[in-house]
C-alpha cells in the first residue's frame, strides 16, 4: 500500500460529506482537467459509488487521444468499510486499462481530527505496474489538494 496525507482546514464531518454526497463528490472529485458526474451512491458496505470522469482540459483530451483512452470513463467502486466521521474504504473496479484484465484496487482513507481541521491519510493498493501506479498516486493527490482549495486551504 502507498501512503498519501494532507491535512484540510475542514472537520471530519464535513470532509466526510464531501466524500460521501453526489454533489459533495462533484465538486472536487476529479484531478484537474477533468470533471465528475456521479450518476449513483448506495453509500453502504457492499453499496456502490457509479460516477464518470470526463475529460475537458486540451492536454488532458490530447493525453488521452494520444494514448487511446476514451475521453470519459464510467467508474465504479464498492464500498468496504463506512465508519462515520473517520473512515472510508473502496474496491475500484479497474476495467479501463488497454489491453488489460479488469481487476480490483484498494483504498482507505482515514479522516483524523486535528486542531488545524482533518488529516487524510489515504492508503492506496498498487496497481498492475508502476506506471499506472504512478498515475493514480498523482490523480489521488491532485483531487486532495482539489479538496483542501474547496475547504478554504489545507496546511
Amino acid at each position: 500500500m502507498k501512503t498519501i496525507e494532507r491535512t484540510v482546514s475542514a472537520q471530519p464531518d464535513t470532509v466526510w460529506e464531501l466524500w460521501t454526497t453526489p454533489a459533495g463528490i462533484s465538486r472536487w472529485w476529479a484531478p484537474d482537467g477533468f470533471r465528475t458526474d456521479v450518476d449513483s451512491l448506495d453509500l453502504r458496505p457492499g453499496g456502490e459509488l457509479v460516477y464518470t470522469m470526463t475529460a475537458e482540459a486540451p492536454e488532458q483530451v490530447a493525453f488521452l487521444e494520444q494514448n487511446g483512452l476514451p475521453l470519459s470513463t464510467e467508474s465504479r467502486k464498492v464500498f468496504t468499510e463506512l465508519e462515520q466521521p473517520g473512515r472510508i474504504a473502496y474496491r475500484s473496479v479497474i476495467d479501463f486499462v488497454p489491453d488489460h484484465e479488469p481487476y480490483e484496487q484498494l483504498t482507505v482513507v482515514d479522516l483524523q481530527p486535528t486542531a488545524e481541521g482533518t488529516r487524510v491519510v489515504m492508503q492506496v493498493e498498487e496497481m498492475h505496474d508502476d506506471v499506472w501506479t504512478e498515475r493514480l498516486l498523482a490523480g489521488r493527490a491532485n483531487e486532495l489538494e482539489n479538496l483542501a482549495r474547496l475547504v478554504g486551504g489545507g496546511v
